[in-house]
């Protein structure tokens, strides 16, 4: 465990990439316990101690999430994908990443940062998930979280209509809030998966339950009235937003999964 700072980003990786040159960040393996892809031997691994690895191909980053959960100290910890990075301003040759200094500044007014809401205009957030993976995943989470969590219903169908959502499993929060959101939602989401059938899903769809998290972030935080600031999400790899555009029209008009 790391237990020398009181910060840390936890950067979720499945295989070896540029990683900053920076104790604040920490480089985690996720689904260890599946692969362990040349030049990962120096990382942090999500198959030591208490950990969900064996669960990676259908949880993504959230095995790495659980992991931190269980086993990290930090007064505040923030997880990330090798990819993509809350930034105040966009990366300037992968420089400009959050300092330490300035993630205490931003959280002296706040306990969670997440990434800027992905807004949808012409779907909501249940039509968009509907056209891109399967309705049965939400009418199930719907149905689990009505027997777990019942006062949640109405900030979970508040949410299903509405035409933004945080996406991507990132944010830095105070280690108290992550964890009772961990809290919430592990067994939530293992509750949603003996009860889900995704044997005949596709790669990318059997990734459902990181895909379901992005949808419950919110409605935990609107059940919970959890105030946040938003920042700029930078992605080191460029995003070909015509294809994604095409994509998803081609999903709404003719109903393909992708």
């Amino acid at each position: 465990m790391n237990n020398k700072r009181d910060t840390s980003i936890y950067i979720m990786t499945h295989k070896a990439y540029w990683m900053p040159v920076d104790p604040l960040y920490q480089t985690l393996l996720v689904g260890a316990k599946l692969h362990a892809p040349e030049g990962t031997d120096k990382y942090l691994k999500d198959d030591t101690g208490e950990n969900i690895s064996e669960k990676n191909a259908s949880y993504s980053e959230l095995t790495g999430a659980y992991w931190v959960w269980k086993h990290e100290p930090e007064e505040v910890v923030g997880i990330f994908h090798y990819r993509r990075y809350l930034t105040e301003k966009p990366l300037q040759g992968k420089k400009g990443l959050l300092t330490e200094h300035q993630i205490k500044q931003l959280m002296s007014h706040t306990d969670l940062l997440l990434p800027k809401k992905r807004h949808y205009y012409i779907e909501t957030v249940a039509s968009q998930y509907e056209h891109a993976h399967h309705k049965e995943d939400l009418e199930c989470a719907r149905t689990v979280l009505s027997q777990m969590h019942p006062d949640y219903l109405p900030s979970f169908d508040l949410v299903m209509q509405r035409r933004s959502l945080h996406l991507f499993n990132i944010m830095i929060a105070r280690k108290k809030l992550f964890d009772a959101y961990c809290s919430w939602l592990f067994p939530l989401l293992f509750a949603i998966e003996d009860k889900l059938d995704i044997s005949g899903y596709s790669v990318s769809d059997r990734r459902v339950f990181g895909y379901l998290a992005e949808r419950l972030l919110d409605v935990w935080i609107d059940q919970n009235h959890i105030p946040y600031k938003e920042l700029p999400v930078y992605n080191l790899e460029k995003q070909n937003w015509c294809r994604k555009i095409f994509e998803f029209v081609k999903r709404k008009y003719r109903g393909e999964k992708h």
